[in-house]
């Protein structure tokens, strides 16, 4: 079991709290079993099993309000469950963006038929969800997407390519950013989901090949002419999307600092460990100064981001999250995490670089936290702009 490295604020002394924790543990213990997850990296995608088993244990839908089937709980719960995944490598694990990404959306913009039509079935797992913002030529900068919502009568036809899409295999109700304006301004972009089954001209492109996190399926999306009713499109105007977008990614990059100090405390544990039974000149590791000042580094840097963390899980939990303090938890903590898990597995040695030991799948996994989300670098000029 893996230890956080600081105690807990005040606020995550709560017995439901705890009692929800417990239940992730047992959840994954017989769900997501490490020969599973070695299973599902080679498969390269998390089975849909997995999902249903966790829309049973009332996983899905944490913090989707009672009256449309959800737990009616707070982020707290959220941040739990991305802390469980990541504590025990279950990164690929999309039910948080699901969760506490794209059901946000609906909950805070969309109208009462869009909510009573689709968070139901997010909660039941019927409806897998993700967001489709990247594309081959738009990252970090939403204004240069060129993926086209066009208002024909009661419908919008979609045309268009995204990239990158985690949980793009699996899922069948996707938010898409589009532009439904000309040119680049903030009036210009609109969020308009999309139900893939049964839906002519939407195809899913490759299950991406990726440096890690194997088991997440990162795909290719290809709108030709795709056909959805009007009434998809979220809120009740065009041209709020970047609005939406800005109002939520806040929560979005919290939660990657979230994945970050968890995949951190993951590091140092299997670190420690290893240390003290692997023996070098006739000593464990542990024992010299040189493994000994180097973790002590790396546990108070680790610290110093745990603290960090849940501050900022407070202050979120108070509707006080600033962005800029969000990018400075998104860019700061995800730096850290892989300087950590890069000294951790030079402590392993040889044994850091094979692939049988879980440092040396945090080391790839850990990579791709410090691009998605906003890369930390457009973290540094939000900012900025703050000065």
């Amino acid at each position: 079991m893996t230890a956080t490295l600081a105690p807990r604020p005040a606020v995550f002394d709560d017995e439901s709290l705890r009692l929800f924790e417990d239940t992730l543990r047992r959840f994954f213990d017989t769900h997501a079993p490490p020969e599973a997850l070695e299973r599902w990296r080679e498969d390269g995608v998390i089975p849909r099993q997995l999902w249903k088993d966790a829309a049973e244990a009332g996983l899905l839908g944490l913090t989707i309000p009672e009256e449309f089937g959800g737990a009616g709980l707070d982020f707290r719960f959220e941040a739990a469950l991305i802390e469980e995944q990541y504590h025990r490598g279950l990164d690929a694990f999309g039910a948080p963006l699901h969760n506490a990404i794209v059901a946000p959306y609906i909950v805070s913009f969309g109208t009462e038929e869009q909510k009573a039509r689709w968070l139901p079935r997010m909660v039941t797992g019927e409806l897998i969800s993700a967001i489709a913002m990247t594309e081959p030529g738009a990252g970090s900068d939403l204004r240069g997407i060129s993926t086209r919502a066009r208002r024909d009568g009661d419908h919008y036809v979609i045309n268009g390519q995204k990239t990158y899409i985690t949980n793009g295999q699996t899922a069948n109700l996707i938010a898409v950013v589009v532009k439904t304006g000309e040119g680049t301004g903030s009036d210009a972009i609109s969020l308009v989901f999309v139900e893939t089954d049964d839906c002519p001209g939407f195809m899913r492109g490759r299950n991406l090949d990726k440096i890690g996190l194997e088991a997440a399926d990162t795909s290719e999306l290809f709108f030709e002419d795709v056909r959805v009713p009007a009434d998809n499109l979220l809120g009740e105007s065009e041209g709020a999307g970047l609005h939406q977008l800005m109002a939520k990614l806040p929560q979005e990059r919290l939660m990657i600092a979230i994945q970050g100090i968890a995949a951190t405390e993951r590091a140092l544990t299997e670190t420690i460990a290893f240390a003290r039974q692997r023996k070098a000149f006739g000593k464990t590791i542990l024992d010299f100064q040189n493994t000994q000042f180097k973790l002590a580094e790396c546990k108070t840097e680790a610290t110093i981001a745990r603290v960090f963390v849940d501050h900022c899980i407070e202050r979120h939990l108070k509707g006080e999250l600033d962005a800029a303090t969000a990018s400075m938890a998104k860019y700061w903590v995800t730096d850290t995490q892989c300087r950590i898990i890069d000294e951790c597995l030079q402590l392993h040695g040889g044994a850091g670089y094979m692939l049988e030991y879980p440092i040396a799948r945090m080391y790839r996994d850990a990579r791709v936290q410090r691009i998605y989300g906003g890369a930390n670098e457009i973290m540094k000029l939000l900012i900025a702009r703050t000065l």
